[in-house]
């Protein structure tokens, strides 16, 4: 009899959460005007509102805490932290920035103009945010079979190819750039193929377009890669890392995912001359070039976490415990994004509340009772997130409508996805008893889901 697969780690240090009345819940929502990103940490008993700075880190992370170089110019753990990136990516030139928003709003600030046209697949909320605040458009050329969820297809998250070309032919001389998302978040954490990154850059190259990875998840795009794609299953995850972005120009990077750090970013790239410009952008808006808003210890942290989440083993546990939660709701028939992602479970929230319309926004209704039923925070990624329409105004009804479920990296055990999925099990069971969503009272004008004030219909 084969084994069973246990973590690739034993548990050194644990953190207290504690459990709260559903009476308690019902006021501290209200309070929060039914946004979970108002409530306060300590009133959650499992948070799954991101996997973005949330993970645990190893005992090897912890120890280069504790040398880090905190020098304001010329630190030695930037050059750590350079060479690790520099190995695993391939990328010569590397500039540090706080997380991935700082990294793209110093790269998008030298790059993107007013009128600009950014295709990509299903760019995320501050990529979005980043391209509409500067007057530029976003183009999803991600492919439609992304949008049937109960799809199975082993990498969602492909750029749809003719779509893309219909914007290069369209719009040639207003694109800086393709931006790719590995691995695709909005679309479900779905993966992109290497064939397809291979195609991206055959016809990248073709308009002669430089190619940008969002590599917030990059690591976990490999695993996929070798898990999933002919050809690399005897593949090392850090050699198909150097293989995917030997077809980019440059990288922006949120290291809060797999790196498994609490803070920190960078921009990587072959090019000079985007180096040159970032690099005086970055010291404006971030800080020096070998600090960029990072203390040494968290660029100490940051290359130890990198190396460490290049390896097959770390993922292998990570993504099975995505895997687990995955097959529980098999078990209750609740529908999500499948198959399951990298990094999170994407709950199909209009099939669950299939009498709430979409102008009520039914996965803002589905995280507002999951929180309600067990003290689970997650996070919508849907009719919310998505804004409104930078030219009418709309609201933009045209993507998925999902609760996104968050796994921490080494942070909850398969008894708290267990308790996940009965929660989602008892929402689910009263279904039909909810006609209802939710209503708008307040909205921000860009990158609303943050603070947006919410009323229940």
């Amino acid at each position: 009899m084969d084994l069973p697969l246990a973590e690739s780690w034993k548990i050194k240090m644990i953190e207290p959460i504690r459990k709260s009345t559903r009476s308690e819940r019902e006021r501290w929502l209200k309070e929060a005007h039914y946004n979970v990103f108002k409530l306060k940490a300590e009133y959650v008993y499992i948070d799954l509102i991101t996997d973005s700075g949330t993970g645990a880190m190893s005992d090897r992370q912890w120890a280069s805490l504790m040398i880090g170089d905190e020098s304001y110019a010329g630190a030695t753990s930037f050059f750590k932290m350079e060479e690790t990136v520099n190995r695993i990516t391939g990328f010569k030139y590397v500039l540090p920035t706080h997380q991935g928003r700082a990294a793209e709003n110093v790269l998008f600030s030298c790059l993107v103009k007013e009128g600009d046209y950014i295709p990509g697949n299903s760019h995320f909320d501050t990529t979005k945010g980043h391209i509409e605040s500067r007057k530029a458009f976003a183009i999803d050329c991600t492919i439609d079979e992304a949008l049937n969820t109960q799809l199975e297809l082993p990498f969602k998250g492909n750029v749809d190819i003719q779509k893309l070309e219909k914007v290069l032919i369209e719009h040639n001389d207003k694109i800086p750039f393709i931006i790719v998302t590995i691995t695709n978040n909005a679309a479900g954490g779905q993966p992109v193929s290497m064939q397809n990154l291979r195609e991206v850059s055959r016809l990248a190259k073709k308009f002669n377009k430089p190619v940008l990875f969002d590599s917030a998840r990059f690591a976990e795009n490999a695993y996929f890669i070798k898990t999933r794609e002919k050809g690399y299953a005897g593949k090392t995850i850090k050699e198909i890392c150097r293989e995917m972005f030997a077809l980019a120009d440059g990288m922006t990077m949120s290291a809060k995912k797999d790196a498994v750090v609490n803070m920190g970013g960078f921009i990587a790239t072959n090019m000079e001359e985007w180096y040159e410009q970032a690099k005086i952008k970055g010291i404006v808006f971030e800080g020096y070039v070998t600090y960029g808003g990072m203390n040494g210890r968290d660029m100490n942290a940051l290359a130890v976490g990198l190396d460490e989440n290049t390896e097959f083993e770390n993922l292998e546990t990570r993504i099975r415990q995505i895997e687990y939660l995955a097959a529980r709701l098999d078990e209750f028939e609740i529908p999500y994004q499948r198959p399951a992602g990298g990094h999170a479970i994407f709950i199909d929230a209009p099939k669950v509340l299939t009498k709430v319309a979409k102008e009520e926004f039914p996965a803002q209704r589905l995280t507002v009772e999951l929180y309600l039923e067990a003290g689970i925070r997650g996070c919508e990624i849907g009719y919310i997130l998505a804004d409104r329409d930078p030219v009418t105004r709309e609201n933009r009804f045209d993507g998925n409508d999902f609760l996104r479920l968050a796994i921490p990296r080494r942070t909850y055990t398969n008894n708290h996805m267990d308790v996940v999925a009965v929660a989602l099990k008892n929402v689910f069971d009263r279904r039909n008893s909810i006609t209802h969503g939710m209503a708008i009272e307040w909205e921000a004008e860009l990158m609303r889901h943050f603070t947006v004030k919410l009323k229940r219909l």
